[in-house]
């Protein structure tokens, strides 16, 4: 049965519910369309939780790089499920799970300059609360069929489409297109990607919607 969230606040308040129900790592998974919001849901959260408790892990890093896209013609599709090292992310997730002896380094992906950069993040060993972000956490196929059984629990957020359209238009723009090019984006390949991640909305264990 999925639990229904309707505030930030809430959102916080799972997460303090979690962390007390857990004496081990808690791995969160927050999903969502792009331009759900899932970067101001893991700010708030981090904004208010003990800066030494919780890191943010996000999917993104493990972009392909745009060299390899090129190569594999598919720069025009960048943020595709099959344009990430999904067994990398997969990989990192288990580690960060079952290791908590070591320090463990990730790379975060850079929009200005669409690359990510490596072993720029780091899990310490004492970190308590692990947030990732992305769209295909709970996607069962592309090589992301193991990263659902790394979370503790799932989060999707939902949001409406016309919300979603207007960040993205804005955040096209933001980063150098021009409004043709970026409408055609928002409503070509982000919607693409978008209809994907809403099939896997059923597996996530809370449903999470704010304003």
């Amino acid at each position: 049965m999925q639990i229904q969230i309707n505030s930030l606040q809430e959102a916080l308040d799972r997460i303090n519910y979690l962390r007390e129900q857990n004496s081990e790592r808690i791995i969160l998974g927050v999903v969502g369309k792009p331009g759900a919001g899932k970067s101001t849901v893991t700010s708030y959260l981090l904004d208010n939780l003990p800066e030494d408790e919780a890191v943010l892990v996000p999917m993104d890093g493990y972009h392909l790089s745009n060299k390899l896209l090129q190569k594999f013609d598919k720069a025009n599709r960048k943020g595709a499920s099959d344009t990430f090292d999904a067994l990398g992310f997969s990989q990192l997730l288990k580690r960060i799970k079952n290791d908590t002896a070591s320090d463990i380094y990730f790379p975060i992906f850079h929009r200005e300059i669409e690359e990510s950069i490596v072993a720029e993040g780091v899990v310490f060993s004492n970190t308590k609360l692990v947030i990732t972000e992305g769209n295909y956490l709970l996607l069962d196929s592309d090589g992301w069929q193991d990263v659902a059984g790394q979370l503790t629990e799932s989060w999707y957020i939902q949001v409406d489409d016309d919300i979603r359209w207007e960040r993205l238009m804005a955040r096209s723009m933001k980063y150098g297109r021009d409004p043709e090019t970026a409408y055609r984006w928002t409503h070509g390949s982000d919607e693409n990607n978008a209809k994907k991640v809403e099939t896997t909305k059923n597996r996530a264990n809370v449903i999470l919607s704010y304003k």
